[in-house]
């Protein structure tokens, strides 16, 4: 069972290309055999919660929060490491923020 917080591989398809890739991702909840996540980048240009080499990423990378999708658990390969509780509530506050509109 996975775990939010859990940085995960999996394959996804890409909506652009239709390309599947095996890419990292952050695992949101999880319900039902569906998995909601937010994407990881390497790509330290994108605007998101940094994520460094010392904290278990491969690569210094940013989870990217306006990219979350659901998966299927079976396309999750591997489990890579687990976030921090710190970084956890980064992620939680940075989200509450941008749903914040929700409540108006």
């Amino acid at each position: 069972m996975l775990r939010p917080g859990d940085v995960v591989v999996a394959s996804v398809q890409f909506t652009d290309t239709g390309d599947v890739k095996a890419r990292p991702a952050v695992v949101l909840f999880e319900e039902h055999g569906n998995v909601v996540v937010a994407g990881v980048t390497s790509n330290l240009r994108m605007r998101g919660v940094p994520l460094s080499r010392s904290e278990g990423a491969l690569k210094d990378s940013v989870i990217k929060l306006n990219y979350i999708f659901t998966i299927s658990g079976e396309v999750v390969s591997r489990v890579v490491f687990h976030l921090s509780r710190e970084k956890k509530m980064l992620v939680f506050d940075e989200l509450t923020r941008r749903l914040g509109g929700l409540k108006s």
